[in-house]
């Protein structure tokens, strides 16, 4: 039964399937809910089009990431090349927003490049700097690497909602309800000079970390929910394995 239940999730038509359901359901969850928004003047040029940004938010967040990107000004969104990478690539689709396949922990692969041209050309991308594996909460150097490369700012980002399932999965992830109180925090950019040092990058990376940490606290305040917090050591080691 678990064999073929992967089967039937890995097959594209299926996929489809899914993907339009869950991007009913997210726009259900939009249209019911009463929104609040922290921060939004940081987002003016990039949903104008004028600047691009990479908008930078957590792996358990992921579920309604489309409400991170309010504007019909081209997005790319780095997903991973999972099945479930798959069908959020066809979630994400029905909202215009486009993907590129790949991870961020490589600065040299394809996907990277990738990224690196849509924001050349004046395109924003989103990415999670904990995924696609984890550790959960915990900034790889993709984003820090993006930011080096290409010379756009990085700009934190977090959702919540009042209504919420937790699962247990590696990231926490977050199944927001419809018919509830949501909230879109959006923190200060970060700027990554073409010529920073590693440890300059080490130290940005961090900051990063911290700074998704407190708008994704924040988020969650606002709506009357608890903190999810970053893996611990143990759980770091757990999901590296």
């Amino acid at each position: 039964m678990k064999r073929l239940r992967k089967a039937l999730i890995r097959n594209p038509a299926v996929q489809s399937f899914l993907g339009a359901v869950a991007a009913g359901y997210v726009w259900l969850v939009r249209a019911t809910s009463r929104w609040v928004d922290e921060n939004e003047e940081m987002t003016a040029d990039a949903w104008a089009g004028s600047k691009p940004v990479i908008i930078a938010f957590w792996h358990n967040r992921l579920f309604l990431m489309p409400y991170c990107w309010s504007s019909s000004a081209p997005f790319h969104m780095l997903i991973s090349s999972h099945a479930d990478g798959r069908l959020i690539s066809k979630t994400a689709s029905w909202f215009g927003i486009s993907t590129v396949t790949g991870s961020s922990s490589k600065g040299g692969t394809q996907a990277m490049r990738e990224l690196v041209r849509h924001l050349n050309a004046g395109t924003s991308v989103g990415i999670t700097p904990d995924g696609p594996r984890g550790p959960r909460m915990r900034a790889g150097d993709g984003a820090i690497a993006l930011a080096k490369l290409s010379g756009a700012t990085i700009l934190p980002a977090a959702i919540a909602t009042s209504g919420r399932q937790v699962l247990s999965t590696w990231d926490k992830l977050i199944v927001p309800l419809p018919f509830t109180r949501g909230a879109r925090v959006w923190g200060t950019p970060i700027s990554v000079s073409k010529d920073c040092t590693a440890e300059d990058s080490t130290r940005l990376r961090e900051k990063l970390e911290q700074s998704l940490i407190a708008v994704s606290n924040r988020a969650d305040a606002l709506v009357g929910q608890p903190e999810i917090p970053p893996a611990e050591a143990q759980e770091q080691n757990h999901a590296r394995t």
